[in-house]
């Protein structure tokens, strides 16, 4: 339903001494703005014009004048970018920075299951392709779930994908009855829960935050749950010097910066890996965020029929969450 257009020629691969001086004269060249979100690497962080979660960077995207989006993200970000830009220029980094979440909504098999339940709302978390945007009638965000499921009538039933453990937090808030797609994002559902009881009992002091996309054994023993975004906001107002942190470490990086007198440690997987970072998100790099730009590929493209039925969604979130 939807391409994703490469430049014919392969690009050049050189790179300069100063990568951040070399990103900043594109920018002013281009007329760009980079869109990052925390879960990128630092570097890519530090040379952002704006970094958010997915609602905030969904608002930056509807109200940028920029002529070029060079999106720091996966490709459901970037795909949400050009859904809300048809006229401009959207990049990502990297073609292969995709979503474990995402592909866990397969669209035909989403069809299938929609079309058994034809009475139902369909309200998909951000985190999905543009296929099963098209499919639905409201996106929401982890931000902004619970607030748009309660503006809903509860005679209405609805379907809430593609993430099981976002819609059984949402549940919980509501008290509303949600029909699941079985979804899950395998970072979220790494963090083992008995590693993350030790991690507590060794760092009594620490308070526990976690991302509603947590399995709920995991969610059970946080002191706060929210966005990526909330978590900041939390850890830099709470009183507490020492914070365990159950959701993709990159955000880390912004934590520190905004609360450096405080201690913050990455929740454990259930094995000795990297498993709590995203892998998608880290095949973007610095270098290839230069690259992108210098030579104006990847590129994110799609249909207009596609990208019309998309917006719709996406539309009545922004309106939802004003």
């Amino acid at each position: 339903m939807f391409t994703t257009a490469l430049a014919q020629k392969s690009p050049a691969n050189e790179l300069p001494i100063d990568l951040f001086a070399a990103i900043s004269d594109l920018k002013k060249e281009l007329n760009a703005v980079i869109l990052a979100h925390y879960y990128q690497e630092p570097d890519i962080q530090d040379v952002a014009d704006y970094i958010g979660d997915s609602l905030g960077l969904s608002r930056q995207a509807a109200s940028t004048n920029a002529d070029v989006i060079v999106f720091a993200g996966v490709h459901f970000m970037a795909e949400t970018a050009k859904i809300l830009n048809p006229n401009k220029l959207v990049l990502l980094p990297d073609l292969d920075a995709g979503c474990s979440l995402a592909d866990s909504c397969p669209p035909q098999e989403f069809a299938a299951f929609k079309a058994a339940n034809p009475d139902h709302l369909v309200i998909s978390y951000i985190n999905c392709t543009a296929e099963i945007k098209v499919m639905s009638d409201i996106i929401c965000t982890s931000s902004n779930a619970v607030q748009i499921v309660k503006q809903i009538p509860e005679t209405q039933p609805i379907i809430f994908a593609p993430d099981r453990n976002l819609g059984r937090y949402v549940m919980e808030q509501t008290g509303r009855d949600l029909l699941l797609w079985q979804g899950s994002c395998i970072v979220h559902e790494t963090f083992s829960e008995r590693k993350l009881v030790e991690l507590k009992i060794a760092h009594p002091e620490a308070e526990i935050i976690a991302h509603p996309e947590c399995e709920t054994s995991v969610l059970r023993h946080a002191n706060y749950i929210g966005s990526t975004t909330a978590l900041l906001k939390y850890c830099t107002k709470s009183s507490a010097k020492a914070f365990i942190v159950a959701t993709e470490p990159g955000i880390i990086h912004q934590m520190q910066k905004d609360a450096p007198g405080k201690h913050f440690i990455p929740a454990p997987p259930i094995n000795n890996c990297a498993c709590n970072e995203c892998p998608y998100m880290r095949l973007n790099t610095l270098e290839k965020l230069y690259l992108a730009m210098k030579n104006r590929t990847p590129e994110i493209t799609m249909s207009e029929e596609v990208r019309l039925a998309a917006l719709k969604p996406m539309q009545r979130m922004l309106e939802m969450s004003k």
